[in-house]
């Protein structure tokens, strides 16, 4: 069972925004046996709309279109669904009805006819209440495939897709069942690892891929399965991690369960009842904002510390001014002073530090641009790594920030 994706909006095209509506709806859909054939981004004009649907048409089961209905005129998702189903408006008194709610209840001002617009429906849809915005949810039936338009609004477009659309789809196609396993390693390239593991990849039975996903610093192997079969498939999986396992023990630092590292570090803190602090200089905030854009952040994370100018290490963390003088900003003692600094200052379990030269120019300090020392302290130990990251700034605070969370997560499993 195949989907297409078309994402209406010039917003998107000219960068204005980021097109995340596509990744939620790419997973949902992977989740109940859907597979995304492919995403298409277009302008809000007609004839785009219209090619963009006649070509979905022929490629996918199941087409998921968002935007362009708003009340204005640039959006004109409604009118030209109506051309491409031989359709008409309508007004529907259910949305008229819940668009007058709204307004009343909260919103501050005086409802339009522009407004009541949104209550106009192609005759021929299916309604998808909108519990939360003023443009419904709208499906079409044609020549067995299904069309679904959602607004483009992420939190009224997934609420539509999670509370209306997936069940549907569900009831109207039998879908196979969808698996997959993703396996976190640190420290090794993508080239290398399949390289070392190209005798498991080769044996893989034929409904199972593997897909590699790298990022600085960090690569996932992703185990992908298909079957009607779920209680065949779930053994057929858990076979294969047990068999890649051993090719990747020395990297393997945990499975993502659709997590990332930091999402997985705040379950095993909260599980282990322990807490976390950080010291930043180099990443500016970088380890402290991965942590607490995860909710329940607040249950491990105590707090952070940016401490960029050599002061705020001095003033703020008690690195000692002889040691900066003596050793450089960017230097083993430094980090750990800081990471032993914010632990103490917040009490935690478990502290990170990072201090180095990200570039473009030398700072403080003479290291080398791309020179990043981390260091990881806890009530009973304290040590630190140096790294040559990057020439270039955002990759050395990223590469940075990934390997911080490699080594707290490997600090943790000592635990």
């Amino acid at each position: 069972m195949n989907a297409e994706i078309i994402t209406i909006g010039d917003e998107i095209l000219i960068g204005q925004i980021i097109d995340t509506n596509s990744a939620f709806l790419g997973k949902e859909l992977n989740k109940i046996g859907v597979s995304v054939y492919q995403i298409t981004s277009i302008q809000d004009e007609k004839k785009h709309i219209l090619k963009a649907l006649k070509e979905a048409e022929e490629n996918a089961d199941i087409i998921i279109i968002t935007g362009g209905l708003g009340p204005t005129k640039d959006d004109i998702t409604k009118h030209t669904l109506c051309e491409y189903f031989d359709d008409s408006l309508v007004e529907n008194k259910d949305v008229l009805n819940h668009v007058e709610f709204l307004f009343e209840k909260y919103i501050n001002t005086t409802i339009s006819d522009i407004n009541r617009q949104q209550a106009l429906v192609p005759s021929t849809c299916t309604v998808l209440k909108n519990e939360f915005g003023t443009a419904p949810g709208m499906l079409f039936d044609k020549n067995g495939k299904v069309f679904v338009s959602l607004p483009g609004v992420p939190y009224e477009m997934k609420a539509l897709m999670n509370y209306k659309v997936l069940p549907e789809l569900q009831k109207r196609f039998k879908l196979p069942y969808i698996q997959h396993k993703t396996l976190l390693t640190y420290g090794l390239g993508e080239s290398v690892i399949a390289d070392r593991i190209e005798e498991f990849e080769d044996s893989l039975p034929s409904f199972i891929k593997l897909a590699y996903l790298p990022s600085l610093g960090r690569v996932r192997l992703r185990l992908s399965g298909k079957s009607t079969g779920k209680l065949m498939l779930e053994a057929e999986m858990q076979k294969q991690v047990n068999l890649l396992l051993p090719f990747v023990k020395d990297i393997f630092v945990g499975y993502e369960e659709d997590l990332s590292i930091e999402a997985l570090i705040g379950k095993q803190l909260t599980h282990m009842g322990k807490t976390l602090s950080v010291a930043e200089s180099c990443t500016g905030g970088s380890i402290a904002h991965a942590i607490t854009v995860n909710a329940g952040a607040s249950k491990y994370f105590k707090g952070s510390v940016v401490s960029y100018a050599s002061e705020s290490k001095i003033n703020i963390l008690s690195v000692s001014e002889d040691e900066i003088k003596k050793h450089s900003v960017v230097s083993e003692q430094v980090a750990k002073s800081m990471a032993k600094g914010v632990l103490q200052l917040y009490d935690t379990d478990f502290a990170i530090s990072t201090t180095g030269n990200a570039g473009p120019s030398k700072g403080d300090a003479d290291a080398e641009v791309g020179t990043v020392w981390i260091g990881i302290a806890t009530k009973d130990t304290v040590y630190a790594e140096v790294f040559k990251f990057s020439n270039h700034r955002e990759k050395t605070v990223k590469k940075a920030t990934n390997k911080a969370f490699e080594m707290l997560q490997k600090e943790i499993l000592k635990k």
